[in-house]
């Protein structure tokens, strides 16, 4: 896949993906293109509303509590293929004047030739990432959402299981939603990563702390029971999420705590492979920050390399895929600190700021002897403008701008980082929904999806789902 051009083409424009991101193997290089493009349209940021800043840039994967009671009826329109952009743009941040697809690619060559390729060697012949989206199936309209998860050409659904709401305090499990789920994501023939997190109160022993369980065998136990439940409908399990954040630790964590991860991780690995050894057992992403404070977070760099380093990196041994957060703010993906210092004060003056520190975990990976391992990335995204503290960077995103910053991170991992990223999730694709319906339309978590609260599709819906239409039919299906 890395090195060759293909056409791709925006809904109603005549440019080529290939004019932009292409490399040559071996040398780094931007690849010369013969390709004429009509003009494209520059994005604008939108500027209103901006707040204090944050010291974690993680986007949070709370699942917010929706009763059945909630869920919106089916919509036929909503279940057709997608409107064009133009429908789809209506109610964005305005963008401002146009430039060329010349500039354009000439702004990605002046940020892609600056830091070296990776140079782990990939197999003779790269394929592709798999797409994926994170998706909320629990108590809501799943056959549109799945739909529309079709329609954009997903074949990956990623959902979180809250393990606490899963089991009971005397042992036993409720299932009959994660059912409906499964049998539900598996009917429409695409595959299901399940992130569990959140143990119940009665295994951590503090009360709505959200933390990793006390006995790592419990962990077990509930992952074996689910995969003995779904074996052959559900493809990986993501053991955690962001473990290296106090709010995903049971309020406090430190470097410390990684030894105990792990041997959870391990009691997971053994228990999945021993019942469908054909399951992906992906390590859980971390939080993409550098703060370290025990109520807060342990910086991302520092928890991997323990991780790595731990008991002399039995690690390697419990795990098929390392998972990965990346925090981009309102960077654009070429970027990588300190490169361009953004227009986002406070969330441009740190490597986790930007995605492509996936860069630096990747190095890590390398030296730490795991470089035949690839990375999935479960969740990424843009958020734009919001209403939550700690994410204000999202109003200087504009929904276009959103929009391209997607698909030009998708271009990257397909062009680039195809030799070691295995799966891209987008986050989310309908938390939008979900927020509208609660009358809090601009929370952050609603603010990174791919669809506006009444289900119509945002400008990044139309992108990616053009940019995955290219990539599958360029003999990559």
């Amino acid at each position: 896949m890395r090195g060759k051009l293909w056409p791709y083409r925006r809904p109603g424009t005549a440019i080529l993906l290939g004019v932009l991101l292409p490399i040559i193997v071996g040398c780094g290089q931007i690849a010369p293109s013969s390709n004429t493009a009509t003009p494209t349209q520059k994005i604008a940021s939108n500027t209103t509303g901006v707040a204090t800043t944050t010291s974690v840039t993680s986007s949070t994967t709370t699942i917010s509590p929706v009763t059945p009671e909630t869920a919106v009826a089916p919509s036929q329109a909503a279940t057709e293929t997608p409107a064009t952009i133009e429908s789809a743009t209506a109610g964005a941040a305005p963008t401002a004047a146009t430039t060329t697809a010349t500039d354009v690619a000439e702004a990605a060559q002046s940020t892609m030739v600056s830091t070296p390729m990776v140079t782990t060697p990939g197999p003779e012949t790269a394929v592709r990432p798999q797409f994926g989206v994170a998706a909320h199936l629990y108590y809501t309209d799943r056959p549109r959402v799945l739909q529309l998860a079709e329609n954009a050409g997903f074949e990956w659904i990623r959902q979180q299981v809250p393990w606490k709401d899963t089991e009971k305090a005397d042992r036993s499990f409720g299932f009959d939603e994660l059912d409906q789920i499964v049998n539900s994501v598996n009917g429409k023939g695409m595959k299901l990563l399940l992130s569990i997190a959140k143990s119940p109160d009665f295994l951590t022993g503090r009360k709505d702390d959200n933390g990793l369980p006390k006995d790592p065998k419990d962990f077990g136990r509930f992952v074996e029971e689910l995969t003995t439940r779904y074996k052959g409908k559900v493809q990986a399990i993501e053991v955690w999420n962001e473990q290296n954040l106090a709010v995903e630790n049971g309020g406090h964590v430190t470097v410390d705590d990684v030894g105990h991860y792990v041997e959870i991780l391990k009691e997971g690995y053994r228990r999945i492979k021993a019942v469908d050894p054909s399951m992906t057992v992906v390590l859980g992403a971390l939080s993409s920050t550098g703060v370290t404070k025990p109520d807060t977070a342990v910086d991302d760099i520092t928890y991997l390399k323990a991780m790595y380093a731990y008991h002399n990196g039995e690690i390697k041994d419990y795990f098929d895929v390392q998972g990965f957060h990346p925090a981009s703010a309102a960077n654009p993906p070429e970027k990588k600190y300190p490169e361009d210092p953004g227009n986002a004060p406070g969330w441009n003056n740190h490597p986790t700021h930007y995605f492509r520190h996936i860069e630096d975990v990747r190095q890590v990976m390398e030296q730490s002897g795991l470089g035949a391992k690839k990375i999935w990335i479960t969740e990424m995204g843009w958020a734009t403008q919001n209403n939550t503290p700690g994410y204000e960077y999202g109003n200087y995103v504009s929904q276009q701008q959103q929009a391209e910053y997607l698909e030009r991170a998708l271009a990257r991992i397909v062009f680039q980082y195809s030799d070691w990223v295995g799966a891209v999730f987008i986050w989310n694709l309908n938390f939008s929904v979900l927020w509208g319906q609660q009358g809090n339309p601009l929370q952050e978590q609603a603010s990174f999806s791919l669809l506006n609260p009444d289900w119509s599709p945002r400008a990044a819906f139309t992108l990616v789902q053009g940019f995955i239409k290219a990539a599958k039919t360029n003999g990559q299906p």
